[in-house]
């Protein structure tokens, strides 16, 4: 039993929304309609009764003063029957000329209890069905009695039932088949989300974007409505998540890709010269002095290139152990250092300053990475002899660090990238400049974490680097 009923219910589940509501509805009505039938009928089948009884009550009332004077026999009313019984020491005997119907014996026991009031009871007379009887005393030892039967009141009251079967029927019928088309127009667009949600499933959206990955329409309720809404919204999330995700693939291949050509590059150098060390061990001193140079001059460049990724990595993962060490900086003493650093080591750029006192939180040494590396990011990629400024200011509650020069400028389609790693404006990839493509990327990546940002405007004959960190709480 228990498993049938399993059975059952795993079947009900499987049944579709509009189709359990519309059977749980028909259900509910049909309770509502057996509650309303079964009331309906008592009450009928009450009133009938009591309208019985007042017409034999009444009657009888108005043959009890003839019976009392003359002693003779009751007249029949419509198709009742009366008798007038004599009671003496409990027996009753019924006198001529009464009409009654069969099974006197039930009569005579009706007719002794009355001795003492009236009387009024339902009795089945054997093959005559059920009858209303009302006994009622006419004097001490008379009792008159008389009985309706109750055919045409059943008949009545069993048309009623009918008749009522018969219109609840309809009316559960009309509820059943109106109620499921109703619930599946209303249930339409959950259905189309089901739809979507299907597409959705058996596509892939990166490669279909044509494919329409929103439930449309309108309608349904604001239940609906607002559940097409955050179904939407999901999509949307969905959405972007998708394109974040393939855009952080696309730019860990690429940077996978820059990473192992800028490490090959130094790494082939340095076996080049080891060989050329190798096959020049015999030859004079300053020949193998000059290999070991460039095999130093490669490995510090290497160096330069994995700290880098370290840093980046590190910022990246905003690992427990921040490679930062936050402390009151004056900015512009620090950016007056990178000056003279700049100037001693940069003699072909003529450099500018203009530095106002601003005080930062900062990690000194990074801050001054990224001085040295919007510097060095001028330097390389003008020509000799271009002017450069570094100016520090305080606007509001940031102070703002600029480094421009009067170079060639940045193509605007170049700007957008300027701050990915491994991306040059020389796509060539030659290395006369000594640039690996990481500085910049460093620079935001530093600026960032120390709650600032980092802007590029250009035009021919202007570059601008704008740096903005907030001010130290003093």
């Amino acid at each position: 039993m228990r498993r049938a009923f399993r059975r059952w219910y795993e079947a009900w589940q499987r049944t579709r929304l509009g189709t359990r509501i519309a059977l749980g509805l028909g259900v509910l009505a049909l309770v509502v309609f057996a509650v309303v039938g079964v009331t309906t009928v008592g009450i009928m089948r009450g009133y009938l009764d009591r309208r019985l009884d007042e017409q034999l009550s009444k009657s009888q009332n108005t043959q009890l003063p003839m019976l009392r004077k003359t002693h003779g026999s009751p007249q029949s009313v419509y198709s009742w029957y009366s008798a007038l019984y004599k009671v003496q020491d409990g027996v009753a005997i019924s006198e001529p000329g009464g009409q009654l119907p069969g099974d006197a014996e039930q009569l005579a026991k009706i007719a002794v209890d009355a001795i003492g009031g009236d009387v009024t009871r339902t009795v089945h007379l054997r093959d005559d069905g059920p009858y209303r009887v009302r006994a009622c005393p006419v004097d001490t030892d008379s009792v008159l009695l008389s009985a309706a039967p109750q055919k045409d009141l059943d008949g009545t009251v069993r048309q009623l039932i009918w008749v009522e079967v018969g219109a609840f029927a309809f009316a559960l019928a009309v509820l059943v088949v109106v109620g499921r088309l109703v619930l599946r127009r209303g249930l339409r667009p959950l259905a189309d989300m089901a739809g979507t949600a299907h597409d959705i499933a058996s596509h892939d959206l990166t490669a279909d974007p044509d494919l329409p990955v929103r439930a449309a329409g309108t309608g349904g309720g604001a239940e609906v409505e607002e559940l097409r809404t955050a179904f939407n919204v999901m999509l949307a999330h969905i959405d972007t998540s998708l394109a974040a995700k393939t855009e952080a693939n696309e730019r860990l291949r690429r940077f996978v890709a820059d990473a192992s050509h800028e490490l090959r590059t130094p790494l082939t150098s340095i076996r080049g010269y080891a060989d050329l060390f190798r096959y020049a061990a015999a030859n004079e001193p300053a020949e193998r002095e000059a290999h070991l140079a460039k095999i130093r001059e490669e490995t510090a460049r290497m160096t330069v290139l994995v700290d880098d990724l370290l840093l980046l990595a590190r910022l990246d993962a905003r690992a427990a152990e921040t490679p930062l060490r936050p402390e009151r900086v004056d900015l512009a003493e620090l950016a007056g250092d990178a000056a003279d650093a700049f100037a001693a080591g940069r003699p072909g750029h003529p450099l500018t300053t203009s530095l106002g006192a601003a005080a930062v939180a900062a990690d000194p040494v990074r801050l001054r990475q990224v001085l040295d590396n919007l510097l060095a990011n001028a330097a390389v990629h003008t020509p000799p002899g271009t002017a450069v400024r570094l100016s520090v200011a305080v606007e509001g509650a940031e102070a703002v660090v600029t480094v421009a020069d009067a170079g060639p400028g940045i193509a605007p389609a170049d700007q957008e990238r300027i701050f990915d790693r491994f991306f040059r404006v020389d796509d060539s990839r030659t290395r006369g400049n000594g640039g690996t493509g990481l500085g910049l990327s460093v620079v935001q990546s530093l600026v960032t974490a120390h709650g600032g940002t980092v802007s590029v405007s250009s035009e021919p004959g202007r570059t601008v680097f704008t740096v903005r960190l907030p001010l130290a709480s003093s």
